[in-house]
């Protein structure tokens, strides 16, 4: 997926250029997002916990949590999360229902070795900085048979939603941006899938950095894509959290 980012900022420019922009659209990014997306990202939320597979109690952080909504859902299962991001416009926009909020930067986790059960991230890949760090401090601190679930952005191949798909996103997403929260942040975000690698180099970061069993499932006409991965080492997953996947991956894509 990943294309040329021309004149997009790179590195510590564009870590403060992400951190400045969430920033500013926070008290208004949870109306803005459910409009932009038909309200379908409620969907897709459900299905990323679902393909996370875990079974409760465990403990999840939820990498670049934004507002918290993904961590909501999961919290509502019984799940203990703790929310990282490096936005504290977003963290404290986040509703008190929110789970616990800490501001850090992804590539640089304070958490200890194995500390996790899992982790999840919602539309978060493409805005950091270092991707590849931010995978090895993922299989740093999930446990060995851990699993992690990553919801994104995707490129329809259908040429009928391909073509919907970038009109909306790259035409009207802007203008709705620029009504309702910051024009430059909201014609931004859409060049921003310039950075994500595709499903190919992002399967293989995984890899390297350790996880197995690497997963894409594509939702909504292939709109999004929830990567989902298991934690190199044993034991292999337990029989409920098998069963959990196997019925994640027979259920159609009802929520999205």
């Amino acid at each position: 997926m990943a294309s040329d980012i021309g004149d997009l900022p790179t590195g510590a420019a564009k870590r403060a250029r992400v951190r400045e922009m969430f920033d500013t659209i926070a008290p208004r990014y949870d109306r803005v997002n459910a409009l932009m997306t038909f309200g379908l990202d409620e969907g897709w939320r459900r299905r990323t916990v679902r393909l996370l597979g875990l079974s409760t109690p465990a403990l999840v952080a939820d990498i670049g949590c934004g507002t918290g909504d993904l961590g909501r859902l999961l919290a509502s299962q019984g799940t203990r999360v703790v929310g990282l991001d490096m936005s504290m416009g977003m963290l404290t926009a986040g509703r008190p229902t929110a789970p616990p909020g800490v501001l850090a930067d992804a590539a640089m986790l304070p958490l200890a070795d194995r500390a996790l059960d899992g982790a999840v991230s919602g539309f978060a890949l493409r805005n950091f900085s270092e991707l590849s760090a931010v995978i090895v401090e993922l299989a740093r601190v999930v446990r060995p048979a851990g699993r992690i679930a990553l919801l994104e952005v995707a490129q329809p191949e259908q040429w009928l939603v391909k073509a919907g798909h970038s009109l909306w996103f790259n035409h009207v997403v802007p203008l709705i941006g620029s009504l309702l929260s910051d024009k430059a942040a909201y014609r931004y975000l859409p060049r921003s899938v310039a950075y994500l690698p595709s499903y190919g180099e992002l399967a293989t970061m995984l890899e390297d950095a350790g996880f197995s069993d690497v997963r894409r499932d594509l939702l909504s006409g292939g709109l999004v894509q929830v990567i989902s991965a298991r934690r190199g080492g044993s034991p292999r997953p337990s029989r409920r959290e098998a069963a959990m996947l196997r019925r994640a991956t027979a259920r159609d894509e009802d929520d999205g």
